[in-house]
């Protein structure tokens, strides 16, 4: 978690900095953070895009993290994905269909909806700060 955490300070919107780190056989295969797309401006510097209450300019860090992976020729069926924040429903959508089996966060997102998908899908997650989790 302290290696999402790290991650999560390279994020390029101030609203929220979120880190992903995806890990297989514990060795770190990719990370992510919520920023702009590559060679696109960042919030940091050019303002928020706002589009109901969400800044939309930005990359989540769970996706950042899959394209990582994809990019560099990592599978990720199996592995653990570590992320600062509980994923929202598309992203919990994305983790579920790249195959990842394990996911811990450190801190709830503003919603659960992600958090239920993932334990329809027998997903296993684990929030760190508590002792809410789901086991299959």
């Amino acid at each position: 978690m302290e290696a999402a955490e790290l991650v999560a300070s390279r994020s390029t919107c101030d609203r929220l900095h979120v880190g992903a780190v995806i890990t297989k056989e514990k060795n770190i295969i990719a990370t992510g953070y919520n920023g702009s797309p590559s060679g696109m401006p960042h919030c940091d510097d050019v303002g928020h895009e706002m589009e109901g209450g969400h800044c939309v300019r930005t990359i989540h860090a769970e996706q950042n993290a899959l394209i990582q992976a994809a990019k560099h020729g990592h599978s990720t069926k199996g592995t653990s994905l570590y992320i600062t924040h509980s994923p929202c429903y598309t992203c919990a959508k994305l983790i579920i269909t790249a195959g990842i089996q394990n996911v811990y966060f450190k801190n709830l997102f503003r919603e659960s909806k992600g958090i239920d998908l993932l334990t329809t899908s027998n997903v296993y997650w684990e929030e760190l700060n508590s002792d809410w989790s789901h086991n299959e």
